[in-house]
């Protein structure tokens, strides 16, 4: 049977920073103006002024996600020059306040703030969302509930958020933290069908508890108006090639759920509460910790269980044309997190602005 293809979109949420200060600081929407000319929709505005979105067009193998990725960083990072911005890729700023922070004047953004209230304006967090073609929603539904066990894999390798208002916060990933104050995050429940999942969805919208699917904003979703599984879980990595080497094992992690049930072979479903523990362990301690290994019961180094993934999707990659990308994931394994760099950097000089200067430079790495 051959296998389909599956696209990929990759999104990325950059802060916008002052090379003076080293603040974030607000762009204004002057980076999405500019960028509207060359970059049409790829570059959005988000909630809060210091932060800019780019995604990237529906890309049919990881080849052309890396020259997406690579070439809307580098664009991005030309238009915030043009406005005396600098542009950092990191889960948090290291020491800005969210107080000191205005809000994107927008309906949608004016409504999530009047509902979540101070949940909504502290969220100043950046993430890396991945969207992978599935061919329907009942394949989708089969993903999500598959998908979730390897989720804190995926997280522990992206973890880049070790501060927040200045202070060290002793967690690899402080983003998730912030984020989890919102209602409807985190690792999802399981669901036994598509139509299962359409119920609990028309459920929310018809009692108010969200107007549109895209209300969810769990770790992992089926997305409510592509056929795509959108993972959500990961903090903004540094460098572009470490967010192609995490986009293309995620590709390879569908790639092999799906052939496994091509083969009438099903992966085991574990319970969320299991799930949620590991990814607390991932971001507490990113790589450095150890994660549960549910089948053997046991805690086991987040390291080899990183390794074994790379193995679990060894089979797929080739077929993918990802090999090259997917093993950029053991440099990352030597060279340590975003989260461990930062937290490098603070040791040796005291200085939070060094870090932020240390952000930028690896925001460039490789362009």
């Amino acid at each position: 049977m051959a296998m389909p293809v599956f696209t990929l979109g990759i999104e990325e949420e950059f802060q916008t920073i002052d090379p003076e200060t080293r603040e974030l600081r607000s762009h204004l929407s002057q980076i999405v103006e500019g960028g509207r000319v060359t970059l049409h929709e790829q570059v959005k505005a988000e909630m809060h002024q210091a932060v800019v979105e780019v995604g990237t067009n529906i890309c049919h193998n990881i080849e052309e996600a890396r020259t997406e990725v690579f070439h809307l960083r580098r664009q991005v990072m030309e238009l915030a020059d043009k406005q005396g911005l600098k542009i950092g890729a990191a889960g948090t700023h290291p020491f800005s306040r969210w107080q000191d922070q205005p809000i994107t004047p927008d309906v949608r953004y004016d409504k999530i703030v009047e509902e979540l209230q101070e949940a909504a304006r502290s969220n100043l967090v950046f993430g890396m969302h991945v969207h992978v073609g599935i061919e329907n929603r009942e394949i989708g539904v089969y993903m999500m509930n598959t998908l979730r066990y390897f989720l804190p894999h995926l997280f522990a390798l992206s973890t880049n958020s070790p501060f927040w208002e200045g202070r060290e916060t002793g967690y690899k990933s402080f983003r998730t933290k912030v984020f989890e104050r919102f209602p409807r995050t985190g690792i999802p429940g399981y669901f036994h069908s598509a139509s299962d999942y359409d119920e609990f969805l028309q459920l929310l919208i018809k009692t108010g508890c969200i107007d549109n699917g895209k209300k969810i904003w769990w770790d992992i979703r089926l997305h409510p108006f592509f056929d795509t599984i959108e993972y959500r879980i990961c903090d903004m990595m540094m460098r572009a090639d470490e967010t192609v080497a995490v986009a293309a094992v995620m590709q390879a992690l569908v790639a092999k759920i799906y052939k496994l049930k091509s083969q009438n072979l099903n992966f085991r479903v574990y319970r969320s509460a299991l799930i949620k523990e590991n990814k607390w362990r991932a971001a507490r301690y990113g790589l450095d910790g150890r994660m549960i290994d549910f089948g053997k019961q046991e805690e086991v180094p987040t390291r080899q269980l990183i390794l074994e993934l790379l193995d679990f999707v060894d089979d797929v990659v080739d077929d993918l044309g990802s090999r090259h990308e997917v093993e950029y994931v053991l440099k990352m394994l030597e060279m340590g997190t975003g989260a461990d760099r930062q937290l490098k950097v603070f040791r040796e000089t005291g200085d939070l602005s060094k870090v932020v200067d240390y952000i930028l430079s690896e925001t460039a790495h490789g362009l």
